[in-house]
């Protein structure tokens, strides 16, 4: 949870429980007198810190699966590379994968180094209107392990949004790992006083996907957390060759459409499979700018553009810092 401090023992109740201080894996913990005073059950002063440091972010915007291998962080750059082809848009994808971070490779910045100036870390950037922050940047070395409890990975969450130096953004796009734990929790916590416009959730058509999506879209409701859409990724495989389509995921119960019907909820597009999107991927190219006319580029172009209008009707006006 986002309210165990990061030297707490292994059984931190957390700081806002009824328990804080009182249970046995409180004994001989440092904070367990201001735990136990209730003084600890104050709202994290971060969070009003990052409504500061984000007052110049217009929209922004989670990306969510509760299945791994979706395709969330090619999704996410991809909606960060459509936004950004227009050049008086700025924008920015953070990366909260910090056990798993992809989103250096896919943006073609692997290796480049984040810089530390008067007012926080410089983000990288891909173009002068693409900015990117990932953990993978302070690493050692691409094949470096991150092997972090819970607390840490929080406090580097919350770093990200506090001392990063966004400057004037029109998006923030959050890439986000798999379920429903400490960083999707952290990131709706510390961006709660911000403002978050909401979550896009990937899915695949088959069941056993749309099982563990069902779980996030519930996680949104409990958290209050609006969901702007689902995308039916890896939706159908057209051959080049003979122009077929085949169901390498076949919507054993009607996919993310159906689903989305039972939900109430809108289907933003279905992205068919397609080999070049992986292979720019692992090129750090833009797939939509590399084969615009395909089939997923098109499916792309149409869910930007239900995105764009979901936070043009629901803007309100970034403050001044």
């Amino acid at each position: 949870m986002a309210d165990v401090p990061s030297d707490a023992p292994q059984h931190c109740p957390g700081t806002s429980s009824e328990q804080a201080g009182k249970t046995s894996a409180c004994q001989g913990c440092p904070n367990q007198s201001l735990c136990a005073s209730g003084a600890a059950k104050a709202p994290d002063p971060a969070i009003e810190e990052i409504k500061v440091k984000l007052a110049t972010v217009k929209h922004k915007i989670v990306v969510l699966s509760g299945k791994g291998g979706v395709g969330k962080s090619t999704f996410s750059a991809n909606l960060a590379h459509a936004l950004a082809s227009d050049a008086s848009t700025e924008v920015a994808l953070l990366d909260v994968d910090i056990c798993g971070p992809s989103v250096p490779k896919i943006m073609g910045v692997e290796g480049e180094q984040v810089h530390q100036s008067g007012s926080g870390w410089s983000p990288v950037y891909v173009e002068d209107n693409l900015a990117v922050m990932s953990i993978g940047f302070l690493l050692g070395s691409p094949d470096d392990a991150v092997i972090w409890r819970g607390p840490k990975k929080n406090g580097m969450i919350k770093q990200f949004l506090r001392d990063v130096d966004w400057g004037e953004l029109d998006y923030l796009i959050v890439d986000t790992p798999p379920g429903t734990s400490d960083e999707h929790l952290s990131v709706v916590q510390y961006l709660s006083a911000a403002r978050i416009d909401g979550a896009v959730i990937i899915t695949t058509p088959q069941e056993v996907s749309l099982q563990d999506v069902r779980k996030e879209i519930r996680f949104c409701q409990k958290v209050n957390l609006p969901v702007i859409g689902v995308v039916e990724n890896m939706s159908g495989f057209e051959c080049p060759k003979c122009k077929n389509t085949s169901q390498i995921f076949p919507p054993t119960t009607g996919g993310a459409e159906r689903m989305c019907e039972e939900l109430g909820l809108p289907l933003l597009g279905k992205v068919p499979l397609d080999p070049r999107i992986g292979k720019n991927c692992d090129e750090g190219k833009s797939f939509l700018s590399e084969v615009p006319d395909s089939a997923a580029a098109l499916a792309y172009q149409g869910i930007v553009k239900s995105i764009k209008e979901y936070c043009s009707s629901s803007c309100i006006p970034a403050e001044n810092s």
